[in-house]
């Protein structure tokens, strides 16, 4: 039997083709925001897995330094380790801080810990060049997308740092790079003003108390203890606001990420139903093309149902080819975007059914125009 979809199809392929690859560059940007949603999972997830805490103790009533302000007091730190269930805790700081580089400085979060404590948020396995910190003061730990190397240094308030490590992979909840300084450092830089502030602030007969502040203190709990008694333990006694790893996690993803996941919801809905009326336009388009042909395909007794399957299967080819095209484009792009955009099988499989449905009610456009067509038309007019 005479595949009609196939000799349309061959009549026209120029068309076709690009018509595909246009509709394809559109579902390719849907792939690539569907990754982009789970880059900023991927990128959420980074710090807390490196850290690996079970308790994580932030300011009362707050959901802790990645969600909103938290300042509690460093000796927070020996108040936690003598607790019960508790196996070491540490203080940590995390900051915005820009560091000074040619053209333009470089938007960093800053982590800030005890190099000669228990807890090292520096994955050794991350680390490409040099080390990790061993000094108190002045020593930070980069991570390669800012551009430094070991060696460098770099200016920050009053003191130079030593560029001693470079790290891979390592950004914030919010994508932004990694640096690590000494909790020390993190908090001469955090807490401590300006001279002209602190003579100021002598004046007035104010003190800075701020300075042996952090930002929260990681825990991990020994061995046989139930990490959940231990936190509700800590809430009771001692008024500060405590998230076990899978609580923090899902601060991370649920409450600081929703918004986002939504928004790119929105925009992939949208790209998905241009998507389909472009489809159904062009192969709507192509059926008027050859409304004289189908009249006369009619008239000499060629069923209907094998001209409406020519359509389906016109349209579907196209959906298809778009989709192989979505892939190749998206696959091309992802690695040039600024943040982190993370590619799964599984979304491109969702993307393909999707495809295919869309492809079916947008050929029922074009059916129907089929169905209607007078054959008496191709006889005279």
């Amino acid at each position: 039997m005479i595949n009609l979809a196939q000799k349309d199809v061959k009549h026209t392929l120029g068309k076709f083709l690009v018509t595909a690859m246009g509709v394809g560059m559109l579902l390719g940007i849907v792939l690539i925001m569907i990754g982009v949603y789970r880059g900023m999972i991927v990128d959420a997830e980074v710090l807390l897995d490196d850290i690996d805490a079970d308790l994580w103790v932030v300011q009362e009533d707050t959901l802790g330094p990645f969600a909103e302000a938290s300042r509690i007091h460093e000796d927070f730190r020996d108040t936690l380790r003598v607790i019960d269930g508790i196996q070491n805790a540490e203080a940590l700081t995390f900051q915005n801080i820009q560091l000074p580089k040619t053209p333009r400085p470089v938007r960093v979060v800053a982590v800030g810990f005890d190099p000669l404590g228990t807890v090292d948020p520096i994955n050794p396995e991350r680390i490409i060049q040099g080390r990790g910190l061993e000094k108190v003061h002045y020593e930070i730990v980069v991570t390669d997308t800012t551009g430094f190397k070991p060696g460098d240094t770099i200016p920050l308030l009053r003191h130079d740092y030593k560029v001693v490590g470079v790290t891979h992979g390592t950004v914030s909840s919010g994508g932004d790079p990694l640096v690590y300084i000494s909790l020390k450092d993190a908090q001469e830089l955090q807490f401590s003003y300006s001279n002209n502030r602190i003579r100021n602030d002598r004046v007035r007969g104010i003190k800075n108390s701020e300075a042996r502040m952090v930002n929260t203190v990681v825990a991990k709990v020994k061995p046989g203890y139930d990490v959940n008694a231990v936190a509700k333990e800590i809430k009771r006694f001692k008024y500060k606001s405590v998230y076990t790893a899978a609580e923090q996690k899902w601060i991370l993803t649920k409450n600081l990420v929703e918004k986002a996941s939504k928004q790119i919801g929105m925009f992939t809905g949208i790209l998905i139903i241009v998507s389909t009326i472009i489809i159904a336009l062009i192969i709507y388009t192509m059926t008027l093309e050859k409304m004289k042909e189908i009249a006369i395909m009619k008239l000499i007794g060629i069923p209907n149902s094998m001209i409406i399957k020519m359509i389906a299967q016109e349209t579907l080819l196209l959906g298809f080819l778009a989709f192989l095209f979505a892939n190749l484009f998206s696959h091309l792009i992802y690695e040039k975007f600024p943040k982190r955009v993370v590619l799964e099988i599984p979304d491109a499989w969702m993307l393909f059914i999707v495809v295919i449905i869309a492809s079916i009610l947008a050929s029922l456009i074009g059916i129907r125009k089929v169905v209607k067509a007078d054959p008496s038309s191709a006889i005279g007019g």
